[in-house]
C-alpha cells in the first residue's frame, strides 16, 4: 500500500517532503518491474541533485536504470545500508528502503498525487 503523503515521479520515484526535507525512494511498482536486483549507485551527502536529472543507478539482472531526482537540492544524508540490503526495496519500499534525505531548493511541476501515478501504472501495464 502506498502511503498517501507522498508523491510520485512517472519514472516511479517517491518523495515525501517535511520541514523543507525530501526523503526520496523508488515505488513498489519500479521495484516489482526491476526485480533480482544487485547493485545500487547512490550520491553522498553533500552532493547536489537537480530535478528531472538521474542521481544514481539501480541494477538488476535484466536491466541497469537511472534513478531521477523529484526535487532540486543538496543531500544531506544517504541510506548507506541499503545498497547492502537490496531486499529492503520489496519489503519496505516506502519504509526504511529510502535512498535519500534533500535539503529542498526545487520541486519538479511533474510531481503526482497518488491516485495520479496509479492511474499512470495502470496505463503503463
Amino acid at each position: 500500500m502506498r502511503p498517501n503523503d507522498c508523491k510520485f515521479l512517472k519514472s516511479h520515484e517517491w518523495c515525501k517532503i517535511e520541514n523543507g526535507i525530501a526523503t526520496i525512494g523508488i515505488t513498489d511498482y519500479a521495484v516489482s518491474h526491476l526485480s533480482d536486483l544487485v547493485f545500487l549507485d547512490l550520491p553522498n551527502k553533500g552532493a547536489s541533485v537537480t530535478f528531472g536529472e538521474s542521481f544514481g543507478e539501480i541494477e538488476s539482472v535484466k536491466a541497469v536504470s537511472s534513478l531521477y531526482s523529484p526535487v532540486s537540492g543538496e543531500v544531506i544524508d544517504s541510506n548507506k545500508n541499503l545498497p547492502d540490503n537490496l531486499e529492503w526495496l520489496s519489503q519496505e519500499p516506502f519504509g526504511k528502503a529510502w535512498m535519500l534525505k534533500v535539503k529542498v531548493t526545487a520541486k519538479s511541476p511533474d510531481l503526482l498525487e497518488g491516485a495520479a501515478y496509479d492511474a499512470h501504472c495502470k496505463a503503463e501495464g
